[in-house]
């Protein structure tokens, strides 16, 4: 382990800490950082730099996508000899439920040890009807329940129902107007849940919020409880997005997919330092480990993978691991349908990358992609780069390198990645190229399958590969056409399969008629 992060994390501790790493012969390297600043410049991004001299030792970096999501173009760690990592959902879910009059339940969320009776029998109000007549009184803030908009008598012996509520906030509400329980709207901590300790605290969703609400108007005396927490193991749907998993497309480069993979990263039980008492309950000792959501979560799965395909086949590059790990992830959820965001809409390559990891398959992909480092730095003249910079970036790179003349967006489609990104217009045709590496039996065929975007017509050429004991390697083209303009990005696969493998590589187009995001 390598600290780099103190009273801020600064560049020079990462790089040292890279140096370091390399020095010590080390595999893989898991690095839950993050600028968030996904409009990062490589040329001075400790990290891409500091990992692209680890890829260059062999080593696998796995990174935190970031969590800026759902906004979209907010994925972190983009460089493409990065492994950048998404988070999603496990199938536990902690409830904490919410009871109203009326016989109504509502599954809620969050970790607490609500002393409330089971039966709702607490007067229930919401922030704006408890808010003071003072004409400094705000509205909105009265619906966020901040104390200050309140009127105490409105408050006292209720329990609130608020609009992105907080813990802090009720500690001031009990102690200054009474208030013994507090309901908090927000989609993010219904999903990624919060510890509230021995507080009667719940989180709801914003459909389930607005049904509280509805409640309490209709009701002349509206009662709830708050139960505390029970969990739910074989929670579905499983895996969900986390909501806050930052998203691509990557701002400012075109034809490149990021994320590359998702894993659990929502509710995780993870290691704490005992010291730290903010998730301490009073009268209890301080526990080791905490539940916590992010990025920083998923990004050392994927590490733990990572490290067991070296292990089983210990000259594998990173481009090969990182190939298997996207090849041979899973798409669906389950139930046996597409992984899907917090909103219940089908997940894109932008969400999850190739999908969620899969622990067993990586260790036989059959095909993988080898990206080589002049790729990369093909990558890097394609994205505007120049001579000079590239060479801050990169180690050994030749004396008498140059960017090609024609280097732009578009060339990127051509690096030999394990995804499929490529910009059309309308009625527009490109052909991107690829090779793959047979790792699987030296006497094997494999197929083409072709999920082709709606309004794209995709080929792949040859649509039939055949490996011999002489022949490891062998290069394909995709062949797209946009036969229908679209303002959206479309998304499909490829995938090369046989009896016994599968090697799929999503797809992504976008019109280029657009500017880059």
């Amino acid at each position: 382990m390598y600290r780099v992060c103190g009273y801020g994390c600064y560049g020079s501790a990462i790089m040292k800490a890279f140096d370091d790493a390399i020095a010590d012969g080390v595999d893989v390297l898991s690095i839950s950082l993050g600028s968030n600043d996904p409009r990062i410049d490589f040329s001075t991004d400790p990290i891409a730099i500091g990992a692209f001299h680890a890829m260059e030792n062999g080593i696998v970096v796995a990174c935190s996508a970031g969590n800026s999501g759902p906004n979209p173009a907010s994925v972190e760690n983009a460089a493409p000899w990065i492994l950048t990592v998404a988070a999603t959902t496990i199938d536990r879910d902690f409830e904490s439920d919410v009871a109203l009059g009326g016989n109504k339940v509502i599954k809620a969320g969050g970790i607490n040890f609500s002393n409330l009776k089971k039966s709702p029998v607490y007067p229930l109000i919401d922030g704006l009807s408890a808010k003071s007549n003072s004409s400094r009184a705000d509205e909105d803030l009265a619906r966020f329940c901040d104390p200050d908009s309140l009127d105490p008598d409105k408050v006292k012996g209720k329990i609130l129902l608020c609009e992105r509520g907080s813990m802090e906030m009720f500690e001031q509400l009990r102690d200054q107007s009474g208030a013994i329980g507090m309901i908090t709207i927000s989609d993010f901590e219904r999903q990624a849940v919060s510890t509230y300790k021995d507080y009667p605290i719940s989180a709801v969703t914003e459909e389930d919020g607005a049904q509280i609400l509805s409640y309490i108007k209709s009701d002349s005396k509206p009662v709830a409880t708050i139960l505390s927490t029970k969990v739910i193991p074989n929670y579905k749907p499983a895996p969900v997005v986390g909501i806050f998993s930052s998203k691509g497309p990557i701002p400012g480069i075109r034809n490149l997919i990021k994320p590359d993979i998702a894993a659990p990263g929502v509710n995780i039980l993870a290691a704490w330092v005992e010291i730290n008492n903010e998730f301490t309950i009073p009268g209890k000792d301080p526990s080791p480990f905490v539940i916590i959501s992010g990025t920083s979560m998923s990004c050392p799965h994927v590490s733990g993978l990572a490290a067991t395909i070296k292990s089983q086949h210990p000259t594998w590059s990173p481009a090969a691991i990182r190939s298997a790990i996207m090849t041979t992830a899973i798409q669906t959820d389950n139930l046996y349908s597409p992984i899907t965001n917090f909103t219940g809409l089908r997940a894109t390559p932008y969400d999850i990358g190739a999908g969620e990891i899969s622990l067993s398959s990586p260790l036989e992909p059959g095909l993988v992609y080898e990206t080589e480092k002049m790729d990369y730095i093909q990558f890097l003249c394609s994205a505007g780069y120049n001579t000079t910079t590239i060479k801050m970036i990169a180690s050994n790179v030749p004396e008498n390198f140059s960017c090609p003349i024609d280097s732009s967006f578009d060339s990127i489609s051509n690096m030999n990645y394990a995804s499929i990104a490529v910009s059309l217009k309308e009625n527009e045709i490109k052909t991107v190229s690829r090779i793959v590496t047979n790792v699987g039996e030296d006497e094997s065929i494999y197929a083409a399958i072709v999920e082709a975007p709606s309004g794209v017509d995709v080929r792949v050429v040859p649509d039939t590969l055949q490996f011999t004991k002489d022949v490891k390697k062998l290069e394909f083209q995709v062949v797209f056409e946009m036969t229908e303009g679209s303002q959206e990005d479309l998304f499909g696969s490829i995938t090369w399969f046989n009896e016994k493998y599968k090697v799929r590589s999503p797809i992504a187009v976008s019109n280029a008629g657009q500017e880059s995001r």
